[in-house]
């Protein structure tokens, strides 16, 4: 299973977000680990410290979005539910050998795990920064007394990320479908008004600048009463577009030169994300939360057998990472 692939209830059409005169990524690109398509030397990052820790709770969600890198849908499984001892495991190991910092949890949508308050307790109650990313629609809701406790007891230390697509609603609802809008907005604001620290994960319009979409959300926040600066890019978190199959260019040896870019900037320098795969055995690590189904990716059961270098032989290496600059954590 490869992640240009659509889970089987997607919904088809163009999304908003991808433009239609963009060139197609060339076949030839991202083959070798070791060399470009121009026989350059490819770019690899080391592991400079595991400074966030991700647990993809399994694949399933209450959406279906037209372009999720991640396939999530109400029946892809192709990831199980991750369960509270297996992220006890690796949150151990974290503990013992690597200076790790947060704990994230991605899906699917992780309040559709049966365990999720569990590990969230787990990973707050060893002193970790915890984040969260979610909808913010049916799934948490069912939880908010659990919340609430959580939040009484460890405070800011819990963060609750929600997926915004865009300040509009016709574009938000354009990518995660038909009254996908109006719960989340009540989702927010509900986390709003309960003190949680929140954030929001957007994306701005292909030929739309940042400027232009946080000044779109910051009218959005202080329409609905959502205490959230929109000029904090921690706190409004805007994304590239994700669409593997649009060209981009690979990343040499050479780019972080040219670029002014630096290896330790890139997520995989910092992070590494846990999955347990339909049909393993055990749960294991993939060098970044984008690829959890390329095998290329796969980087052991340990968190010791994922430290070494990861090639960035994927066009999510290059749009998300480097040229867009842009991390999960």
């Amino acid at each position: 299973m490869t992640s240009t692939k659509r889970a089987r209830n997607m919904p088809t059409g163009p999304s908003p977000f991808t433009p239609a005169e963009a060139d197609a990524l060339a076949q030839e690109k991202f083959r070798d680990p070791r060399t470009t398509a121009k026989g350059e030397p490819r770019a690899h990052v080391g592991l400079k410290r595991l400074e966030t820790l991700w647990f993809n709770t399994g694949s399933l969600c209450n959406l279906a979005c037209a372009t999720c890198f991640m396939e999530s849908s109400p029946t892809n499984d192709a990831l199980v539910y991750l369960t509270r001892a297996e992220t006890a495991r690796f949150m151990d190991e974290a503990d013992a050998g690597f200076d790790t910092r947060e704990i994230g949890f991605t899906g699917g949508e992780p309040f559709m795990n049966p365990e999720i308050m569990d590990m969230l307790e787990d990973a707050l109650g060893r002193g970790y920064d915890v984040l969260v990313l979610s909808n913010a629609m049916k799934p948490m809701r069912r939880r908010e007394e659990a919340l609430l406790v959580l939040k009484e007891q460890h405070g800011d230390r819990l963060t609750i990320r929600v997926s915004l697509d865009h300040y509009t609603q016709a574009a938000h609802e354009g990518e995660r479908g038909a009254n996908s809008w109006a719960p989340a907005i009540d989702g927010l604001q509900w986390l709003s008004r309960q003190g949680f620290s929140i954030a929001v994960a957007g994306r701005h319009l292909p030929h739309e600048d940042d400027a232009a979409a946080r000044a779109g959300y910051a009218a959005l926040f202080a329409r609905h009463g959502i205490a959230i600066d929109a000029a904090d890019p921690a706190r409004l978190v805007l994304f590239p577009e994700m669409d593997e199959t649009k060209d981009v260019p690979e990343i040499t040896t050479a780019c972080w030169g040219i670029l002014d870019v630096a290896p330790s900037s890139v997520m995989c320098s910092s992070s590494r994300m846990v999955v347990r795969k339909k049909g393993s055995e055990a749960a294991g690590v993939v060098a970044c939360t984008l690829l959890p189904y390329d095998e290329e990716f796969d980087l052991g059961t340990t968190l010791a057998a994922a430290n070494h270098t990861v090639s960035l032989n994927h066009p999510h290496c290059a749009r998300f990472c480097v040229l867009g600059g842009a991390s999960c954590s």
